[in-house]
């Protein structure tokens, strides 16, 4: 070809070149080489002669090593053999990999779920069963000093019957520790029909931008003391006794009676001249307060009755107390 002696077939190798594994030519691994022609006779000597230049200079190496050899000899050797996977291998590796990404889901799904989770609402639920235990516990309890009241007066009744201290009777009756019965009126206050059901008590509650006037306990109050002034001798409201310790006070959003919560409408029970008692409460004498009421959309009514029965009201124990001689 043009005057220059084709290339032959094969060189023989020198010694210290030797290769360490023998190739087969022939081989199925042969379509793995990336050069299959053989070297010229003098390449050894222009190689090395090219290294020994290029061994002087680093950068001149790098490059020589990045154009000359940009693929490890182990990686070539590598590509010679063929890794032939059995199907069963393959669909175990598919199995797992499913499996693999099943569990990832899941777990992943259950963090969403735990991040979209609202934490209070547990500590929320609590309370409210604790509350709920608590109110419970407390009913019990009123049951108890009822029982043991009602034991008292059926004692009280005895000592009445064999003609003893008529005084201390009606001591008892007046401080509320004795159950009554009589004539009176009962006495009607509720909230305005738009007020909210869901938060019972004494302070206003907005709705809709506007603050609603609710019943409070100081209007309670108020109602209360004008029938004590007017000749009450027995008053309870929503049933809970007024005695010497009761109070009417609100706990956050609630109006108590002693330690008992009350919600809307609230009936006031009072015993004595219903005559009296009904003109005490009238529109008539309580114009200003009535016109306020009306205002705010709260309502006021008062019914006589021939006979309220009111319960004895919860007494504490007395321990330090003394009678004073």
């Amino acid at each position: 070809m043009n005057g220059v002696e084709p290339m032959p077939a094969s060189y023989p190798a020198e010694e210290s070149r030797d290769a360490k594994h023998r190739r087969a030519v022939f081989s199925h691994s042969f379509a793995g080489l990336i050069s299959q022609h053989a070297a010229p006779e003098d390449i050894f000597t222009r190689e090395r002669e090219r290294r020994h230049r290029i061994r002087e200079d680093d950068s001149l190496r790098l490059i020589d090593d990045l154009i000359n050899r940009p693929v490890d000899p182990m990686f070539l050797d590598s590509n010679l053999g063929r890794h032939n996977n059995s199907p069963f291998a393959i669909w175990v590796t598919r199995i797992v990999c499913f499996v693999v990404c099943i569990a990832v889901g899941f777990l992943g799904s259950l963090f969403v779920q735990q991040l979209h989770s609202d934490p209070r609402r547990a500590v929320r639920s609590s309370l409210a069963k604790e509350l709920k235990e608590s109110q419970k516990s407390l009913d019990g309890l009123s049951d108890d000093v009822s029982t043991l009241r009602r034991q008292v007066d059926e004692q009280a009744k005895k000592v009445a019957q064999n003609g003893s201290n008529n005084t201390l009777m009606k001591d008892e009756m007046a401080s509320g520790q004795l159950a009554v019965r009589g004539e009176g009126i009962i006495l009607t206050v509720a909230n305005p029909i738009a007020a909210t059901n869901d938060n019972n008590g004494a302070t206003p509650r907005e709705s809709s931008g506007s603050r609603l006037r609710v019943v409070t306990d100081s209007d309670l109050q108020q109602l209360v003391s004008i029938l004590w002034r007017s000749g009450a001798e027995a008053i309870s409201v929503n049933d809970e006794r007024l005695g010497a310790q009761t109070s009417i006070r609100t706990a956050g959003n609630t109006i108590l009676i002693g330690l008992n919560a009350v919600d809307s409408p609230y009936r006031i029970k009072a015993i004595g001249n219903k005559h009296e008692l009904a003109q005490s409460v009238s529109r008539y004498d309580l114009g200003t307060l009535y016109t306020i009421f009306d205002q705010a959309g709260i309502s006021l009514q008062v019914q006589q009755s021939k006979e309220l029965t009111l319960k004895a009201a919860v007494i504490s124990d007395v321990n330090y107390a003394r009678k004073a001689e």
